[in-house]
């Protein structure tokens, strides 16, 4: 069973019916307005043009298709900084000595986060809710700061620790590392699907479930390499 039908009732939306009866209450409630003319006699308001009708009737239109819950936007917000973090982390592979096989994996997530950053911050503005910049730390919401970190992003002290590493000790400390931040990003998803009614926008549920099924897949390749490098570790 799909991971959308097993969390979560598929909510209904407007119909054209709904929306021509809010049209066509809108227009009677504008004509049944009246003003009186210097006599005393009422004078019928005159109803809404047409492009009054046309912004009405996209305005509707508009909240219909783009559904969203205080879940969604908190994940979209959160993961946006959680991304900024992987993509600092990633950065340093070139200038830290990391092995050709480190900098192929750190320069793929540095593509992928940048795009999918992109799509967070055009879905929150399509919405009209505030869209951070991509700074890695902690999540602010509604203008507020919330000082825990997401899960599985790294603290001042661990991101301290990568940037002073150089060669294999990078290498190994990245791994450990961007496991941890992965496994924060999966758990994410979790929440998110977990919340009632959450999910159900089309592009919230599509990048939910490729971050849980790409980082998921980056977590056994990541745990592998990692195995490996200790193997090759002189005792």
């Amino acid at each position: 069973m799909p991971i959308r039908d097993r969390f979560h009732p598929v909510r209904s939306t407007p119909t054209i019916r709904t929306l021509c009866l809010a049209i066509a209450t809108a227009v009677g409630a504008a004509c049944g307005s009246a003003r009186h003319d210097a006599a005393g006699a009422p004078t019928p308001k005159p109803p809404p043009n047409a492009a009054e009708l046309t912004a009405l009737a996209k305005a509707r239109a508009d909240s219909a298709r783009l559904p969203s819950t205080e879940a969604d936007a908190r994940f979209m917000t959160g993961m946006i900084s959680h991304h900024a973090q992987a993509i600092v982390m990633a950065g340093w592979a070139p200038s830290h000595g990391a092995s050709p096989s480190i900098q192929t994996l750190c320069a793929r997530i540095i593509n992928a986060q940048r795009d999918e950053i992109a799509t967070m911050q055009r879905w929150l503005g399509d919405r009209g809710l505030p869209v951070p910049e991509p700074t890695p730390g902690p999540m602010k919401m509604n203008g507020m700061e919330h000082e825990m970190l997401m899960p599985g992003m790294l603290t001042e002290d661990q991101m301290r620790q990568l940037d002073q590493a150089r060669g294999p000790e990078f290498d190994r400390l990245f791994l450990t590392f961007m496991i941890q931040h992965h496994k924060g990003a999966v758990s994410m998803v979790k929440d998110l699907f977990g919340s009632y009614g959450a999910a159900q926008d089309e592009t919230v549920f599509k990048f939910a479930n490729d971050v849980s099924v790409d980082q998921s897949t980056e977590i056994a390749r990541m745990e592998k390499m990692l195995a490996a490098l200790s193997l090759s570790s002189p005792s």
